[in-house]
């Protein structure tokens, strides 16, 4: 049965995507991935591999691409209309969705034993993958290589995130969702000033601060900085200048942000200034209220029987206070965070107009898997009330944040005429 439609894709921007469909159960994302696409008027052209046929038909992509789909490097009809060297450089751009782990090291050590992969070899255009895989193997030391070979050899990506995945498991490993790939496929393209933050600057604090007692000694939380760092990276896929600053992490700079690393709350409020003028403030950070007087220049040593000499403590900058209050360079829209263990909403309320700023994001902390964990249930107060967000991940959370901060500096844009 021919499931070919007969119109070519047809797309007025004159912009091409070659997709490559891998095989992993979040192969189906490809399909509203496609519709996003053909939405804005590009065309969209499709290699199904064997695996990712498991997933998704040829049927489901060929009637929402508007063209035919490509599965057999051998098919002598395919070579025959149109060889695999014409496929692999007949667009734009090529994307790889999901890209697993077996696509992700064939291309790195190229390969070329199936169509998908004969196609990344002989194209001349750029590749953006977006990976899909187990935790485990995402993070595996082989695939690590094949990600900086990649990365080395021009191919750019996009995700993964972390969350819960098909397996059962929990970790970074998940694709990143059709609207975060369907961006960065737009600024692959050249059609960034789409993007309802283009243009707009933005200033993101994350992660802890550290108060040293002497070279060894030190105050600190527990703060991981993975939601400051996904608030980054969503305001980053929204077309923002970002700058982050952040505290001690284990967390690698996120794709298209420059991040500044500081470690003590007089370094992190000297940053933020120096980051001004901002249109947007989003002040994650764990900032240590208070700091030792006195910094040893010793390790203070434990005296045999002797009480511990008292720490007296001074009271840091307020970063979120300062930034909030009046002046040349305070940005449209200051946003803090209260990280509370009881009385979440009444405290959260009193920080926001003590502190002066427009919205605070608040959560309760002792709720399990919050703090230094993958997930986050919160509460967005502003003047006018509040917005409780049911729990999802973080990821999700600094997603529907960083849409939230669009839709408030530029409604405007987004006004459908009537009719």
């Amino acid at each position: 049965m021919d499931q070919t439609p007969p119109a070519p894709p047809r797309a007025t921007s004159g912009q091409r995507v070659l997709l490559i469909v891998g095989g992993g159960i979040a192969a189906y994302k490809a399909l509203e991935l496609i519709r996003l696409l053909r939405k804005a008027d590009v065309a969209v052209r499709v290699i199904l591999t064997r695996g990712g046929a498991h997933f998704v038909t040829p049927l489901s992509l060929s009637a929402l691409s508007e063209d035919r789909v490509y599965q057999d490097l051998w098919s002598l009809t395919d070579e025959a209309e149109m060889g695999h060297i014409e496929l692999s450089r007949s667009a734009d751009l090529v994307v790889v969705v999901p890209a697993t782990a077996d696509l992700m090291a064939k291309a790195a050590c190229g390969l070329a034993d199936d169509l998908a992969s004969t196609t990344l070899l002989a194209t001349d255009k750029p590749v953006l993958m977006a990976p899909a895989m187990n935790v485990r193997m995402w993070t595996h030391p082989a695939t690590q290589r094949n990600l900086t070979t990649l990365k080395r050899d021009g191919v750019q990506f996009v995700g993964p995130d972390e969350g819960a995945m098909a397996c059962g498991e929990f970790g970074f490993g998940r694709m990143a969702e059709p609207a975060a790939i369907f961006a960065a496929i737009l600024a692959a393209l050249g059609q960034s000033a789409a993007k309802p933050l283009h243009g707009r600057r933005a200033l993101v604090t994350a992660g802890p601060t550290l108060e040293p007692l002497d070279p060894v000694r030190l105050l600190t939380n527990r703060s991981s900085g993975r939601q400051g760092y996904a608030i980054a990276t969503a305001l980053a896929e929204l077309g923002a200048h970002v700058t982050l600053v952040s505290g001690p992490t284990a967390l690698a700079a996120p794709a298209g942000v420059e991040r500044i690393e500081v470690e003590t709350a007089l370094e992190m409020l000297a940053a933020c200034q120096g980051a001004l003028p901002a249109d947007v403030a989003v002040l994650t950070a764990a900032v240590a209220d208070w700091r030792p007087e006195t910094v040893s220049a010793q390790k203070q040593k434990k005296a045999a029987g002797a009480a511990p000499a008292p720490i007296h403590l001074v009271e840091n900058p307020d970063i979120l206070a300062t930034l909030s209050g009046p002046g040349p360079h305070r940005p449209t829209l200051v946003i803090g965070f209260a990280a509370e263990t009881e009385q979440v909403e009444a405290h959260a309320n009193a920080k926001l107009a003590r502190k002066g700023c427009d919205w605070i994001v608040a959560n309760d902390v002792t709720a399990p898997g919050v703090m230094g964990g993958g997930e986050n249930e919160v509460m967005v107060i502003d003047h006018t009330g509040v917005e409780r967000w049911t729990r999802a991940t973080k990821a999700q959370v600094a997603t529907r944040l960083a849409q939230r901060i669009a839709d408030t500096l530029t409604p405007a844009r987004y006004l459908t005429p009537a009719g």
